[in-house]
């Protein structure tokens, strides 16, 4: 033992081995320390993004109302619910207002080989809200539908192609085998909650939202914000999807509003009354 200059505690002089190993001890400390304050800070990050969305209305879930949920959840089927197998991330705009541009997440399910049926949240969290649907069809089945009826319907090629349309997490070569069905059809999309305006519940008219066609339409801050938190890279998928291709006979041009925006508009009519309707006797 010693005594240090200028104080009277004894000190015991530790090996240079043991002094190297305290510091390698203390240096993998401060990198598990570094790691777990950047995992914070993307937390609170996303935490911020996520409580930027305006809140629902309405008390919290009563624990009576939880118990029942998981007594139902138990003893029924949600058979449509269990259909759904694909979660796709993309952006839809206002039919008239390109401007108005917002995050969908779609959660779809097959009807057929060429119909997928998709409910849309603004996340993929536990707490998502449920926007709006979306129906897309084959090119085959569109070519059927009514001349009135094909502009309401946008074509999803652009989407696919540019790399802004993705599956969360999904392997390269599994979600390749995917999106080349899905750049082949065209979608239509009704979204009744407004959570780009911070509604904090559903109100007014159910929209008609379009999908991005070109370049230099998406809100570069908002797929900026996607990109980061999804760890993706829009460029970069771009460059992987050079060879998929689109409907054998080209975008429709009554597609994507046939050029022109569209908006819903209510009108007040007389109503049919209920004697008037036939009735059917077994």
């Amino acid at each position: 033992m010693g005594s240090c200059v200028g104080c009277h505690v004894y000190c015991i002089p530790l090996p240079r081995v043991a002094l190297h190993a305290k510091a390698s001890s203390l240096s993998w400390q401060l990198k598990t320390l570094h790691g777990a304050l950047i995992s914070l800070n993307q937390l609170l990050s996303n935490h911020k993004t996520m409580s930027n969305h305006a809140q629902v209305l309405g008390e919290p879930t009563e624990t009576t109302t939880s118990l029942v949920e998981t007594a139902t959840g138990a003893i029924q089927g949600f058979r449509p619910i269990k259909q759904i197998h694909e979660h796709l991330c993309a952006f839809h705009f206002y039919g008239y207002d390109m401007t108005r541009q917002v995050e969908a997440h779609h959660f779809c399910a097959h009807q057929n080989e060429e119909m997928r049926q998709c409910l849309i949240y603004d996340t993929p969290e536990a707490d998502a809200k449920l926007i709006g649907l979306e129906y897309m069809i084959s090119e085959n089945l569109f070519l059927t539908l009514p001349d009135e009826e094909k502009p309401l319907w946008h074509s999803h090629l652009y989407e696919v192609k540019s790399g802004v349309l993705f599956m969360p997490r999904v392997p390269g070569p599994i979600e390749r085998h995917g999106l080349d069905k899905v750049c082949k059809t065209y979608g239509k999309t009704i979204h009744f909650w407004q959570v780009d305006k911070g509604d904090n519940l559903p109100l007014g008219l159910p929209q008609l939202m379009m999908a991005l066609t070109r370049d230099g339409q998406l809100d570069e801050e908002l797929g900026r914000e996607v990109e980061k938190r999804f760890g993706v890279s829009f460029e970069k998928e771009r460059a992987k999807r050079a060879e998929l291709t689109g409907p054998t006979h080209g975008i429709h041009p009554l597609a994507n509003g046939g050029g022109k925006g569209l908006i819903p508009k209510l009108r007040e009519v007389d109503c049919k009354p209920a004697d008037s309707v036939p009735r059917v006797f077994v």
